[in-house]
C-alpha cells in the first residue's frame, strides 16, 4: 500500500496537544486569564464591602453588571465576528478587558467598579465567543490537540483564578483588577504579534438569529433549564463568601479547591457518567444534588465550616452540570451550532446576572439564608423544566424521532464500488495518520475480499457554551475524496461518507455502529487516536461507544501490528496499558 502522507483537506498533525504554534499559545494564555474573571473576585467580596463601605447586595452587582452585559452581547458577537473577522473581534475584546479591568482597580466607589465590570463583560463576550474558533483555526497539532489545550486553559483558569484573587486581594482589593489588566495586556500584545489574520466566514450571521433560534422548543427548554441552574450557581458564587468569615487568602484557597473539583468532574467524570446513564438522567440527579447542597448552605449559614465544606463539594456537581448542560443544548438544537451557542449563552448569563441582584434584595429584606433557599429552589425547578424536553433529548441521543436531524448524520461522497457486498468500514478523522489507518483497513478489506467504506468523522467541538466546527464540510469531503483517489489508483474498491456530529464522541460512535449494521458491514476498523490511548479507550469515548454498540466485529488497526479485536475486555486491557 502507499506510504502515509497528509491528505488534502486535513489540517494539523498528530504531534500532540502541546506542540502548537505561538498563535495558539497566545490565545490559550488569554483564555486562562479570561476564565479567571469570575472566580478572581470571590475572595475579595468581603474586603470590597468593608473598604468601600458597601453592603453585600451592592457588591453583588459586580456579578450582575458583568453577566447581564455579557448575556446581551452574546446575541451580537456572531454578527460582529462575521463582519470584522475572528482576530479583530478577539483583539477588540482583549483591549476592552484591559481598559475596564484597570479602570475598576482605579476607582474609589462601588458604583464605579460595578459600571466598569459591565464594560469588562462586553470585552469578555467578544473574547470567549471567538477564542475557541481562533485556537482551532490556528492549530497545527490537530484540532483534537487544540481542544485539549482549550479545555486545559479552562480548567486552569477556573482553579487558579480564586487562588490568584486571594493572593492579590490579601495585598489590596485593587490587586486582582490590576493583575488581570496586566496579564491581559500581555495576552493582547502576544495575540497581535503571533495570531495571523483569519478569513471571514463566507456567510454573515444575522444579529437576530440567536433570538429566532429560541423559537425551537428544544433549545428554549434547555436554555430555560440552564437559566435556572445558573441562577442557583451564581447565587452561591456571589453570596457564599460572606458566611464563611474568612480573609481573602483563605477564601482564595477554598474557591481554588472548589475550582479543582469543577475542572476534574467536567473533564474526567461527566463524559463517563453521560455514556453510562445518558444525559438527562445524570442531569436530573445532578440538579437534585445541587439543590440538596444549596439547602445545606442555607440551613447552615450560621456555621462557617458547614458553608465551606458544602461550597467545595458543590464543585463536583457544577463541573458535571456545566459539561452536560451544553451537550444537551447542542443535542436538541436544530440550528447551526454557533447560533445555538449564542442563544444558550444569552439565557445562561441572564440567569447568572439576575441572581446576585435578586439575592441581594432578599438578603437585605430578610436574612442571609433566604437567597440560598431560593437558589436551591431554582436548582430543583430546573428538573421539571428538563423533563419537558426529555423526549427530545432521548430521541437526539438515540437518533430516533421525526424532527429535524440534530444527531450525527452521514453524507455520501460519490465513488464507484460494487453494490451488495458486505464492506469493511474504517473511521478516521482529520489528522496526519488518517492515510495510514485507511491503508491498513484497505489491507484488511483485500484479505477478506470486501469493498472498503471510508467514514470521515467530522465533529463539532463543544466546550462550555462554545461550539465551533473543527473543519468545514467541504474540507471533510475533500479529505474523503483524497482517500478514494489514492485507493482507486491502487485498485481498491471503496466508497466514502462524512459523519457529521455535535461534539459528543459517544453519540457519533453509536451512530457509526447503527450505520455499520444497516450496511451489513463485515468489520469496522479504527486506528490509534491522536488524543492518546487514555482518551480513546475511556468510557464515553467514540471507540468505546462504537465497540459496545456494534453488532459486527470492531478492530484496532495499526500498520506495525496485526489488527486487534476490540471487546469490553480488550478495552479494559488497553485502558490499563495506557
Amino acid at each position: 500500500m502507499s506510504a502515509p502522507h497528509q491528505e488534502e483537506g486535513t489540517r494539523g498533525t498528530s504531534a500532540g496537544p502541546f506542540r502548537q504554534p505561538r498563535a495558539v499559545w497566545a490565545v490559550a494564555f488569554a483564555c486562562v486569564i479570561s476564565f479567571m474573571g469570575i472566580g478572581l473576585v470571590d475572595p475579595i467580596l468581603p474586603a470590597l464591602a468593608d473598604s468601600l463601605d458597601a453592603t453585600p447586595s451592592q457588591v453583588s452587582l459586580l456579578f450582575s453588571s458583568y453577566l447581564i452585559v455579557t448575556a446581551v452581547a452574546m446575541l451580537f458577537v456572531g454578527w460582529v465576528s462575521s463582519r470584522i473577522g475572528a482576530k479583530r473581534t478577539l483583539v477588540t475584546g482583549l483591549a476592552i478587558i484591559v481598559v475596564f479591568a484597570a479602570l475598576a482597580g482605579s476607582t474609589d466607589s462601588i458604583n464605579g467598579i460595578v459600571g466598569f465590570r459591565a464594560g469588562w463583560g462586553l470585552g469578555n463576550a467578544l473574547f470567549i465567543a471567538t477564542s475557541l474558533a481562533v485556537i482551532v483555526a490556528s492549530a497545527s497539532g490537530g484540532f483534537a490537540g487544540a481542544i485539549i489545550l482549550y479545555e486545559a486553559a479552562l480548567g486552569l483558569g477556573i482553579a487558579v483564578g480564586p487562588l490568584l484573587g486571594g493572593e492579590l486581594g490579601a495585598i489590596s482589593w485593587r490587586g486582582p483588577f490590576f493583575g488581570v489588566a496586566v496579564l491581559m495586556a500581555v495576552a493582547l500584545v502576544a495575540t497581535l504579534a503571533f495570531v495571523p489574520d483569519l478569513p471571514r466566514p463566507q456567510r454573515r450571521t444575522s444579529p437576530v438569529a440567536p433570538l429566532r433560534a429560541l423559537r425551537h422548543r428544544g433549545l428554549l427548554t434547555m436554555g430555560i433549564m440552564a437559566l435556572l441552574y445558573n441562577w442557583g450557581f451564581f447565587t452561591m458564587l456571589g453570596y457564599a463568601p460572606y458566611p464563611m468569615e474568612l480573609d481573602a487568602h483563605r477564601l482564595g484557597l477554598v474557591f481554588t479547591a472548589w475550582g479543582l473539583l469543577v475542572a476534574a468532574f467536567s473533564v474526567f467524570f461527566a463524559p463517563r457518567l453521560q455514556a453510562r446513564f445518558g444525559t438527562a438522567p445524570v442531569l436530573y440527579a445532578n440538579l437534585l444534588g445541587l439543590g440538596v447542597v444549596m439547602t445545606v448552605i442555607a440551613a447552615g449559614v450560621g456555621s462557617p465550616a458547614t458553608v465551606v465544606v458544602a461550597v467545595i463539594v458543590s464543585g463536583a456537581f457544577i463541573g458535571i452540570n456545566n459539561t452536560l448542560t451544553t451537550q444537551a443544548v447542542m443535542l436538541v438544537s436544530p440550528v447551526e451550532r454557533p447560533v445555538a451557542s449564542s442563544a444558550y449563552g444569552f439565557l445562561r448569563f441572564i440567569g447568572g446576572g439576575l441572581a446576585p441582584y435578586v439575592a441581594g434584595k432578599l438578603a437585605d429584606a430578610t436574612d442571609l439564608g433566604v437567597p440560598f433557599y431560593v437558589g436551591a429552589a431554582t436548582f430543583l425547578l430546573a428538573i421539571p423544566v428538563l423533563a419537558c424536553g426529555h423526549r427530545l433529548l432521548r430521541e437526539a441521543e438515540s437518533g430516533t424521532g421525526d424532527g429535524e436531524p440534530v444527531t450525527p448524520s452521514f453524507t455520501p461522497v460519490p465513488a464507484n464500488a460494487p453494490a451488495g457486498a458486505r464492506p469493511v468500514v474504517v473511521a478516521v478523522g482529520a489528522h496526519e495518520r488518517a492515510a495510514v489507518i485507511v491503508d491498513s483497513a484497505a489491507r484488511l478489506a483485500r484479505d477478506t475480499d470486501s469493498p472498503l467504506e471510508v467514514v470521515h468523522v467530522r465533529l463539532t467541538a463543544v466546550v462550555e457554551e462554545q461550539a465551533v466546527d473543527t473543519e468545514t464540510e467541504e474540507e471533510a469531503r475533500r479529505a474523503v475524496q483524497a482517500h478514494l483517489d489514492r485507493l482507486g489508483a491502487l485498485g481498491v474498491a471503496a466508497t466514502g461518507q462524512v459523519l457529521g456530529g455535535v461534539g459528543d464522541r459517544a453519540a457519533a460512535g453509536r451512530a457509526l455502529a447503527r450505520h455499520a449494521a444497516e450496511a451489513r458491514a463485515r468489520t469496522v476498523a479504527v486506528g490509534r487516536s491522536p488524543r492518546g490511548a487514555s482518551a480513546q479507550f475511556a468510557d464515553g469515548s467514540f471507540t468505546s461507544a462504537l465497540t459496545h454498540a456494534a453488532t459486527c466485529t470492531v478492530v484496532l488497526v495499526d500498520p506495525d501490528a496485526e489488527p486487534r479485536t476490540l471487546t469490553a475486555r480488550s478495552l479494559t486491557e488497553l485502558r490499563a496499558e495506557a
